[in-house]
């Protein structure tokens, strides 16, 4: 057991107003702080008074009792992001968590066909949330990233939109489709360059739940069955290009991965190996 003291003590809260600073200060996505806040809480709790140590021994007994209780190892894996970053960037630890990061299932995403999304589409009645919808689809956009888009961020004459901060806040330059150019031109008329593109009705920037909700109504209107989340928008504007001839490394920089095997998942996805193929049943 590896045990290495290195603060006096503290409060549970102290801790993690200590660690929403620092993500904070490191600018990371507001998403991202609640999520690693949401898993420290848990975390000290468990740890007790022990929290001001690191003992390899006793954070495997707490990720052992997340597997027990049926997280995934994706949500696993957070929460080892979590209390490294703690340990690493907070309590400044010069010797690192021995703890190996789950083994990740290997599903394939949930995506929509190209008749699905226009049915989804064409169903909303709310211009705004219309046009919310198009936009992430044309785009590729992540449910923050869409939300938190200014009206600067969209050139209404290259038809491009300006990514900023995007996933480990990281900027990019994507596609805005034809089809939403004189829609979203109409909208921005009388707006500032630093007002958010999609305003809540509060005004301000719309939330991320309620971007959720309205993909979630409308694919319910649309009758489509599949267990498709907002993010499948993403998933699906990245299949359809690569169905579409795109070559896969302008996918990769239109979606911003750092790493080429990601994009590749959307490979396995398209029906394009399947042409041709008959079964032999």
């Amino acid at each position: 057991m590896v045990r290495e003291v290195f603060l006096t003590f503290r409060t549970m809260n102290d801790y993690l107003k200590m660690v929403r600073n620092e993500l904070v200060l490191r600018k990371y996505s507001r998403k991202t702080v609640q999520a690693y806040t949401s898993c420290l809480a848990k975390f000290f709790d468990w740890m007790g008074d022990e929290v001001d140590t690191v003992d390899n021994d006793k954070i495997k007994g707490f990720l052992l009792e997340l597997a027990e209780e049926g997280k995934s190892p994706q949500t696993i894996n957070l929460y080892i992001n979590a209390i490294k970053f703690f340990y690493r960037n907070v309590a400044k630890v010069e010797q690192g968590v021995g703890v190996k990061f789950a083994k990740r299932t290997k599903k394939l995403p949930v995506v929509l066909t190209h008749d699905e999304v226009v049915r989804l589409i064409d169903g909303i009645k709310n211009a705004k949330h219309k046009l919310l919808i198009s936009v992430a689809y044309g785009g590729g956009l992540r449910v923050s990233e869409v939300i938190n888009l200014k009206v600067c961020d969209v050139d209404l004459v290259s038809k491009a939109i300006h990514v900023k901060c995007g996933k480990g806040g990281k900027d990019r330059m994507t596609l805005l489709s034809d089809k939403v150019v004189n829609d979203i031109g109409k909208m921005i008329a009388f707006k500032s360059n630093d007002d958010y593109l999609f305003e809540s009705e509060r005004g301000g920037g719309m939330t991320d739940r309620t971007a959720q909700k309205i993909f979630e109504r409308a694919l319910k209107s649309a009758g489509i069955m599949k267990k498709a989340t907002f993010h499948s928008l993403r998933h699906s504007f990245a299949t359809h290009l690569i169905e579409n001839g795109v070559n896969l490394r302008y996918v990769q920089d239109l979606l911003g991965h750092s790493d080429i095997k990601t994009t590749q998942i959307y490979t396995q996805v398209t029906h394009i190996g399947l042409k041709g193929i008959e079964s032999p049943l």
